[in-house]
């Protein structure tokens, strides 16, 4: 399959360098967020990739791995909470304004696909829940949706904007509504893994909202590398049939 790598500075984030590794040669794009801490080859590495192979080969999906800042972010106790999430919001422009940007123009389609595993399904989850216009699907895996244990008791207005398990109990709008309704939603999660409950509540949330999504519960399975493996292929066929 065709890999690619690719870095860039961005003026979100102070001019940092961001870097990337994007896999396939056409297809839906699928932004696909590291682990906690992870890096831009963190899902070679681990043979996510190699899961997807058939997909990307046969150009149905093309994969474009970020860069984290968890560490300058979320993970940072050397600055304050308030800049953690400061921090965060910067990279999800980055990520929002400049990656979705090029993967759109890139594949040609109008919107792009989002995905990632355990922390990376925060990540996911939350952009696409901030800009459904831009996000066609959300891909979960082993997720955590909830940022407050980063934040050493803080909270803020920023805070609750990027914390899906509080802000989307208080949606009302119609218009981001409407398109999380029209969104393909995949919350993947495994029989003892340390995330069943927060996948379980938020997926009572989705119900709550009229949201429409596909819990998918792996039995005898642990929060860990094989078990993603395993669901990625089972998704990506879900997301290109529909």
């Amino acid at each position: 399959m065709r890999e690619q790598y690719i870095r860039w500075r961005t003026p979100y984030l102070g001019g940092r360098q961001l870097e990337m590794l994007v896999f396939g040669h056409a297809g839906i794009p699928l932004v696909l967020f590291p682990t906690s801490l992870g890096r831009f080859f963190e899902y070679k590495d681990f043979h996510l990739i190699a899961a997807a192979a058939p997909f990307l080969e046969s150009g149905r999906v093309k994969i474009y791995c970020p860069d984290s800042v968890d560490g300058e972010s979320w993970y940072n106790r050397g600055i304050h909470p308030a800049d953690r999430v400061r921090t965060h919001e910067a990279y999800e422009r980055a990520i929002v304004h400049e990656l979705f940007e090029h993967a759109r123009q890139d594949t040609g389609h109008g919107r792009v696909a989002v995905g990632g595993c355990s922390f990376g399904g925060y990540h996911a989850l939350n952009v696409a829940l901030r800009h459904p216009d831009q996000v066609g699907a959300m891909l979960s895996l082993s997720g955590s949706f909830d940022i407050r244990p980063f934040l050493d008791g803080y909270y803020d207005e920023a805070v609750y904007f990027n914390n899906p398990v509080d802000y989307l109990p208080g949606l009302t709008d119609s218009w981001f509504l409407d398109r999380l309704r029209h969104m393909a939603i995949v919350l993947g999660v495994g029989e003892w893994d340390i995330c069943l409950p927060s996948n379980q509540a938020f997926s009572a949330l989705l119900e709550g909202k009229g949201v429409q999504h596909w819990f998918d519960l792996w039995r005898w399975a642990k929060h860990d590398w094989p078990l993603w493996r395993d669901m990625f292929p089972r998704y990506l066929a879900r997301l290109c049939e529909g």
